[in-house]
């Protein structure tokens, strides 16, 4: 079996190949696996560090207005659908998976041309233009939210699979991370908006840590992120806040036991990446979200509403995101242990545990109906 996955830019997008990949050849280790990614994402990266062949094509996304830079990307993606085509007639692949980005497109539009099987994941509950424009050439939809089924004509084509989650997410225990992160008595808050992190988050994070150093309420981690790793900091200790000696609020660059991190928490502060929301689901975790307002399509507003909606999560717009607000909210919802729980056992009903298989069994399916 040869399979090649197309997906890049961004690690919400990479992730989930790569977790689709790992978990076919934990199942057929003789399978050959290869990706296909833009030059200059992080699948550069990524990709070989997890052990699998990378080919790079040249892709550009297109604006929304008029403008030289997308006549400039309409001659790139013919070239890209030519160096997609290539690497193609050359690996001879028996599917060929697409996991979201620009560079999905030209890989599944070059393999539909061939006849050959194909599919695209879709993370968000809102899905991407690449999604709505490629449903109509590839054979099947795999959709992570119900409610994206109403965005796509053919209703034959949409399959809900969910997101692949790592499976370490699966088997973490609340006590036992409690004891592993040697926390100290009283509920933990989570916070954390990605691997670069974002400005107006972590500020009014700050705010809250800085409330809560003087009320002591709960246990607070925190991850920056890379960029707010150079000056939160800074900011804390001009509001007075020295995390010296401090074991219940705990800030750092990244979480990078984030499965202990995340069962040990009694609520989540964070954004609604896909990714996130499908980890907070298995988890089955109370979270207020407050979605990035700098994403196309605001699909992290969707994202979130989906949980909103089922009673699993509440929602703060970035712009009524201040500290106070965020604060307020916490001790609110951690006065309610009935209310947390009851947001609990929603997301729990959220999850799908197994997303993989189910995108194995239907990678499986599509090469029977080539064969």
């Amino acid at each position: 079996m040869k399979i090649l996955l197309a997906g890049g830019g961004t690690a919400g997008h990479i992730n989930p190949a790569l977790s689709i990949a790992n978990f076919i050849k934990s199942r057929k280790p003789e399978c050959e696996i290869r990706f296909v990614g833009s030059k200059e994402g992080l699948e550069t990266t990524l990709v070989p560090k997890a052990g699998y062949q990378l080919s790079t094509i040249e892709v550009y996304g297109f604006k929304r207005s008029l403008s030289l830079y997308n006549i400039k990307a309409i001659g790139h993606l013919l070239s890209s659908v030519r160096e997609a085509g290539r690497i193609i007639d050359a690996f001879q692949p028996d599917v060929v998976i697409g996991t979201g980005g620009y560079v999905s497109g030209p890989v599944l539009y070059a393999a539909s041309r061939r006849k050959l099987p194909t599919a695209i994941h879709e993370q968000n509950a809102f899905p991407g233009v690449t999604t709505r424009i490629l449903s109509r050439m590839v054979d099947r939809v795999m959709i992570s939210f119900e409610s994206s089924r109403v965005h796509f004509k053919d209703q034959k084509k949409p399959v809900l699979v969910g997101n692949p989650i790592r499976e370490e997410m699966l088997f973490c225990a609340k006590e036992e991370a409690r004891a592993k992160l040697a926390l100290p008595q009283g509920p933990l808050v989570a916070s954390f908006a990605g691997s670069l992190g974002a400005r107006e988050f972590n500020k009014s994070i700050v705010d809250v840590i800085a409330r809560n150093v003087r009320d002591r309420k709960f246990c607070h981690i925190h991850a920056t992120g890379k960029y707010g790793w150079r000056w939160v900091p800074g900011l804390l200790a001009e509001k007075g806040v020295s995390l010296e000696g401090q074991d219940a609020i705990r800030v750092s660059e990244y979480i990078y036991n984030m499965p202990d991190v995340m069962a040990a928490a009694d609520l989540l502060v964070c954004r609604s990446g896909a990714i996130t929301l499908g980890e907070i689901a298995v988890m089955g975790k109370p979270a207020i979200l407050i979605p990035s307002p700098n994403v196309t399509n605001n699909h992290q507003y969707h994202n979130a509403m989906a949980f909103v909606n089922a009673g699993a999560a509440v929602l703060l717009e970035e712009k009524e995101a201040t500290g106070d607000r965020i604060y307020t909210q916490i001790c609110e919802l951690l006065g309610d242990p009935a209310k947390l729980r009851e947001m609990a056992e929603n997301a729990h009903k959220l999850a799908i545990f197994d997303s993989t298989q189910k995108i194995y069994d239907l990678i499986n399916e599509l090469i029977r109906k080539k064969e």
